[in-house]
């Protein structure tokens, strides 16, 4: 069985290990670093900053059986201020015309840009590769817990929920649009940029060209990085487009990955949250039932969640009589939910 719930200092060895089979920027294999990760997500679990740039929300999938952290996701109540903003690439095109020649061109442009007062940003998510293509839905399940949390929570977030999806990359894991404008120049490495720019972005709005970029000038493995997501990431893409995301039109300005945005009161999941109290214990599953995330209140945590079968009847949830048993729930427990 598999559980989705709030980070806990007690995670930390689990997330290292973790850190260690992929690489991500966000859980990088540094205890240290994951440590004070985790000491803040609990901080903004419990009490969240006023200064919404202030609070990171880290969730994990425990595989129960196992007694082990399988996976990890993230939001970001505010990701570009004054003091960091969000940089981004907007995709653009621009007209040239000679009526001498009687030719005329539409070149593909990109341009810096950023955001001082930036939205909530959801991302950090890695699943164990042990637990990829299973039958429960793992990844998706540590991606949708944040759409619960974000749904119970909404006064805790901006009202416009951003994504950065991951390009292609080359086959010798380079990003082409980096090694076309950044590393020209910024005279470093991907890794090492964007490491650095996690807490310090100056350097991007002073070495950057500020002026437009035309595409043509680009090499092609340059220009069709843009805007595209790497094979791995196209389930993601699709997940958020079925659930109110769209392309913005703008890009990474090192990798050129696309960015997705939705309204927060527009996210389908959203709009479909549901909060009940458990039926009668006569009420009992049929047919009508399908797959939901619930959360509700156990044990100490600020917050907890799990996949299920539900129906609602009457304005109350019918559950599982595993489910209901094994986590002594009773008909006055206040459950939330959203399709899965």
């Amino acid at each position: 069985m598999f559980i989705l719930r709030n980070v806990s200092i007690e995670d930390l060895e689990d997330l290292y290990e973790l850190s260690g089979k992929v690489l991500f920027i966000n859980l990088p294999h540094d205890k240290e670093i994951i440590k004070q990760k985790i000491l803040r997500s609990n901080e903004c679990f419990h009490t969240p900053s006023n200064k919404m740039e202030d609070n990171y929300y880290i969730f994990v999938l425990e595989d129960l059986e196992e007694n082990k952290v399988i996976g990890v996701s993230m939001i970001h109540a505010q990701h570009g201020t004054e003091k960091e903003p969000h940089f981004f690439l907007r995709v653009s095109s621009e007209h040239k015309y000679s009526q001498t020649i009687n030719t005329g061109f539409v070149h593909g442009t990109l341009r810096l840009g950023l955001d001082t007062n930036g939205p909530t940003e959801i991302g950090g998510l890695v699943l164990n590769p042990k637990y990829r293509g299973n039958a429960e839905k793992l990844g998706k399940q540590i991606s949708f817990v944040r759409f619960l949390y974000m749904g119970i929570h909404a006064d805790r977030f901006k009202e416009t929920i951003h994504s950065e999806l991951m390009p292609p990359f080359d086959k010798n894991g380079k990003s082409p649009l980096w090694e076309a404008i950044g590393r020209r120049f910024m005279n470093m490495d991907y890794d090492e940029a964007d490491k650095l720019s996690r807490s310090n972005k100056e350097f991007i709005l002073s070495l950057f060209p500020s002026n437009n970029i035309y595409m043509t000038l680009l090499p092609y493995e340059a220009r069709n990085a843009v805007g595209k997501v790497g094979k791995d990431t196209l389930p993601v893409k699709r997940m958020l487009e079925k659930i109110g995301f769209h392309y913005t039109n703008e890009v990474d300005p090192f990798d050129g990955g696309p960015h997705y945005r939705c309204k927060l009161k527009d996210i389908t999941l959203i709009q479909q949250l549901k909060t009940s109290t458990l039926a009668p214990a006569t009420e009992r599953l049929n047919k009508d039932a399908k797959p939901y995330l619930i959360s509700f209140q156990y044990k100490d945590y600020p917050f907890f969640c799990l996949k299920t079968q539900a129906s609602f009847h009457d304005n109350k949830i019918i559950l599982p009589q595993e489910i209901i048993q094994k986590f002594d729930l009773k008909e006055s427990t206040e459950i939330t939910a959203i399709p899965f």
